[in-house]
């Protein structure tokens, strides 16, 4: 109990001192817990912790994030980013994996190998990114859209990757180059050593292999076998959700207690996650779908409240033991080449984005958002590691410099989003294409802001017989609206020389439905 008390200590302290100076500082929540994680990084060697057990058990916080994301989607708004999610998505996770591989086998792995690592670096951190796109109010935004399907397609694309990886040991096994062998030794593949000490080999993942087989649903299934009971148990998430919500939370509204609504809401999260898990799917992936059917759900609101507390912690728990993680001896050893190959990393990332976003027509601000928010290493990266290891597709001295790289692309990652801030949205900002629309027309009524509670409002207006002026600060938006005979301008409705000119003196009504004003 000391122990476990001890560490929690630590860990709460190194967050409520680091996270609110990096707030203040501009450097966002994310860094101020990566920095947290670093500091604390040799208390937590002294007394014997191990990071790698702590990261697994905060990923559940990746977990609740996608919940939480999947409970804003309404299925239809999902249906229609299909072409995104394919295209946008799809397309990055293919370009992006096929120039590492060309790199890596530059620098001499194998293909194999360099497929392996090709798919690994093709992920980007689903936590770090929404986090902070949240937290900066650009989620909205085209760029943050774009990124939104982007992280989505990754996550579904780490099921097949999980598949396809295994297939990749046969050729990997006979061919493995002697310059990957660490200290002349044979090529025994060994997973990646925790930073502090505490050794991950294939002996350690062989056992938990076969605790971890009897508690699967699909081991020793055939291949048709395997797919029954993993669409069973997708239907059996969808069906519950659309059907067994409400009376659950009908059932538990009967003992009037809040701390029930709380537990309840856990249950569904941690037991969808569990049965995905069986199956050999992605319990983010599990989660997110369930948050799709619970959209149009009128307990969507109550799920949030009561579940958003526990994301914000472990998200933060799971940032820390990434920067707790980072092994620093291993870096001062190879230095020049860890950083060279993080950087590298990201530039590779953010090229394709970046030719991504031109095909896509992503312009202006909203491209570099896109192409350097999305240009790091994801968290899901470092599960596949160790998946590779364990399938003896990737050696452990490559391994853990892989792990380096993942981590120090994600401590990167806020540097990068204070730089579009500070040095891309001022330029862009001096440097816009469309002009402000001049407003011809005087209502009691003005909008500000246009999107989904905007649009909301306005209908309702119009058919209570009423007139409003209709301002958005989105140009696509506005050119969506004019396809279907919908007039409004475009400009930013906060500047008071614009509200001016739509009449602000005169209105009786200002609504404000603009995100994060």
């Amino acid at each position: 109990m000391t122990d476990f008390l001890m560490l929690a200590f630590i860990f709460l302290v190194a967050g409520v001192i680091a996270v609110p100076i990096a707030s203040r500082l501009g450097l966002g929540s994310v860094l101020g817990y990566l920095i947290a994680g670093i500091l604390i990084s040799p208390v937590l060697a002294l007394v014997g912790v191990d990071v790698i057990t702590i990261q697994h058990f905060a990923e559940f916080g990746v977990v609740m994030m996608l919940f939480l994301v999947g409970l804003e989607l309404e299925p239809k708004l999902l249906w229609a980013m299909r072409a995104r999610l394919i295209g946008l998505g799809g397309g990055q996770v293919v370009l992006t994996t096929l120039a590492v591989m060309a790199v890596a086998m530059v620098l001499g792995q194998v293909w194999s190998v360099a497929l392996a690592i090709g798919l690994v670096m093709a992920l980007s951190s689903t936590a770090i990114v929404l986090q902070t796109l949240n937290e900066k109010g650009l989620m909205k935004s085209d760029g943050g859209q774009s990124s939104f399907s982007v992280l989505l397609t990754q996550d579904i694309a780490v099921i097949p990757m999980l598949a396809f990886i295994p297939l990749l040991a046969i050729s990997t096994l006979g061919d493995v180059p002697a310059d990957m062998v660490s200290n002349g030794e044979t090529a025994q593949i060994e997973a990646p050593a925790d930073p502090h000490g505490e050794s991950h080999g294939t002996d350690d993942h062989s056992h938990e292999g076969d605790h971890g087989a009897s508690m699967s649903l699909v081991d020793g299934l055939g291949p048709w076998q395997t797919a029954l009971v993993t669409i069973g148990a997708v239907a059996a998430v969808v069906l519950g959700g659309s059907f067994l919500t409400s009376p659950i939370f009908r059932f538990v509204a009967g003992a009037n207690l809040r701390e029930l609504f709380t537990a309840k809401a856990l249950m569904m999260v941690i037991g969808i996650a569990l049965l995905m898990s069986l199956v050999g799917l992605s319990p983010a992936l599990g989660t997110f779908v369930a948050g799709v059917v619970l959209a149009n759900s009128e307990y969507r609101h109550e799920l949030e409240s009561d579940i958003d507390p526990f994301k914000g912690l472990l998200l933060g728990l799971f940032f820390m033991t990434v920067g707790a993680g980072v092994d620093f001896g291993l870096l001062q050893e190879n230095l020049v080449a860890i950083v060279g190959m993080t950087i590298g990393l990201i530039a590779i990332k953010a090229g394709v984005l970046w030719i991504l976003a031109i095909v896509f027509k992503i312009h202006g601000a909203d491209r570099w958002l896109f192409a350097l928010g999305l240009a790091q290493a994801g968290e899901f990266g470092f599960v596949l590691l160790s998946f590779t290891v364990a399938s003896n597709v990737i050696p452990g001295a490559v391994a853990d410099q892989l792990l380096l790289i993942i981590a120090l692309s994600t401590l990167l990652t806020p540097l990068l989003f204070i730089l579009y801030d500070r040095v891309i949205v001022p330029r862009f900002a001096t440097l816009e294409t469309r002009e402000t629309d001049t407003i011809d027309e005087a209502n009691n009524i003005i909008i500000a802001g246009h999107g989904r509670m905007g649009v909301v409002i306005s209908r309702m207006l119009t058919g209570a017989g009423h007139s409003a002026t209709v301002i958005d600060y989105s140009s696509k938006q506005i050119d969506f609206l004019a396809q279907f005979g919908f007039k409004a301008f475009y400009g930013d409705a906060t500047r008071p020389d614009l509200l001016h000119s739509a009449g602000i003196e005169n209105a009786k009504v200002l609504v404000v439905a603009i995100d994060q004003k």
